[in-house]
């Protein structure tokens, strides 16, 4: 039998508690022989719950007991989370976590530690939910030179964007609907400025070179600035609005990583990705593109993804399970050397000094519309495109890239 103990019995805690019980067939099958919960450790009892009884408060409890072999980290954050998991790898017992944060900081630390006990730490839950995509990077595409990683990562602002261009309405209505639905914090910093993007490129980005990218280096944008006015004009032009977390290959080791609302072609697979759903877009040197999709966030779906983690460790016990990222720090390009195409909407009675501005660019008017008029521009540098917004100073009221 292989042992597992649970850290946290939140959301996703007793997600992977559930799903391991309801599947319990299926998933011992998997792994040759029968696997279950032993312990769940958190602060808190639970004495209605039916797994109340697994339900323990010392990590020394899990850490000393040689029966279990596999520890589930759901609890968050990089404090106690970070400590539980490196004392778990150095007794030799694998860890699979859906902790963004801390694959984040301390991703390569953990990768060799587990590499010197012969453990594994695996990490699939922590970016996309339950959509295999680290796997696929670790595994299926190892032949592959990626060249490109582009995704809509975080469910909460890709719902809150869907919601607008379907509805009509602004930033701050969508964002309390989806507070009051669950799909927001009470503090949707972390969303909507796109912090949680950010961290899950920064990993995404590390396994495609093999280097370490640091999410704190990463130019990041959020939605708030995103009005239910852009929204016209991207119907009108063909296109909608997603928050993209992308990261491009340009070197030996260097990347050019990005979080930022984007207009999208509507032909794109991407923008075909609403509501609270997940997509990471991949380019291959040989293989070209594909698109990996799902829910990337809820109970049920982050828990499938860590016990399918569960099931690759337990099928290589006292074995390493390798990984291609190292603690030498990948080398990011400058945001203001990136070159995009933009959209601009302007004031309407600036027309003319838009035009001297922009003059060879794509200027869209809607008929209805007499307060403002759109222009897309050629592709350029974000310092060249700054330069220009700057001359027309407060005439231009919003401004989104081009994907």
């Amino acid at each position: 039998m292989v042992q597992v103990a649970v850290l946290g019995y939140g959301t996703v805690g007793s997600g992977v508690v559930e799903v391991i019980d309801k599947n319990k067939e299926i998933v011992s099958g998997n792994v040759g022989q029968e696997l279950d919960v032993k312990y769940i450790l958190d602060l808190r009892d639970f004495p209605d719950d039916p797994y109340g009884d697994k339900v323990i408060h010392d990590i020394d409890t899990i850490l000393n007991d040689n029966e279990v072999s596999i520890v589930c980290e759901v609890m968050g954050g990089v404090g106690a989370a970070y400590q539980f998991t490196k004392a778990a790898l150095q007794k030799g017992k694998s860890v699979c976590t859906s902790n963004k944060e801390l694959v984040a900081k301390h991703g390569p630390e953990l990768l060799q530690l587990a590499k010197e006990n012969n453990c594994s730490y695996l990490f699939e839950a922590s970016v996309g939910g339950g959509i295999p995509i680290i796997r696929p990077l670790n595994d299926c595409l190892t032949a592959e030179r990626i060249e490109n990683i582009t995704g809509i990562l975080n469910g909460t602002t890709n719902y809150i964007l869907t919601k607008m261009e379907r509805e009509g309405a602004d930033f701050a209505t969508v964002l309390k609907e989806a507070q009051e639905k669950g799909y927001a914090e009470r503090n949707p910093e972390a969303d909507v400025e796109g912090h949680d993007a950010c961290r899950k490129i920064a990993i995404l980005s590390s396994l495609m070179t093999g280097k370490t990218v640091d999410s704190e280096k990463i130019y990041t944008e959020g939605i708030t600035k995103v009005t239910a006015d852009d929204f016209v004009y991207a119907k009108a032009t063909g296109r909608t609005i997603k928050l993209l977390a992308k990261s491009d290959a340009i070197g030996e080791g260097e990347v050019l990583a990005m979080v930022a609302p984007f207009m999208v072609d509507k032909d794109h697979p991407l923008a075909m990705v609403n509501d609270v759903f997940n997509a990471v877009f991949v380019r291959g040197n040989m293989l070209g593109d594909s698109m990996y999709y799902g829910r990337g966030a809820g109970k049920l779906p982050t828990a499938s993804a860590v016990v399918g983690d569960v099931v690759e460790c337990a099928r290589n016990l006292g074995k390493n399970i390798p990984c291609r990222w190292s603690t030498e720090d990948a080398i990011l390009a400058d945001a203001a050397d990136i070159e995009d195409a933009y959209y601009v909407r302007i004031k309407a009675d600036r027309k003319a000094e838009a035009q001297k501005v922009f003059g060879d660019s794509r200027f869209v008017e809607i008929a209805d519309r007499d307060k403002d008029f759109a222009v897309l521009t050629n592709p350029m540098k974000e310092k060249e495109f700054a330069a220009k917004c700057e001359l027309l100073g407060d005439a231009v009221i919003s401004r989104i890239r081009l994907y």
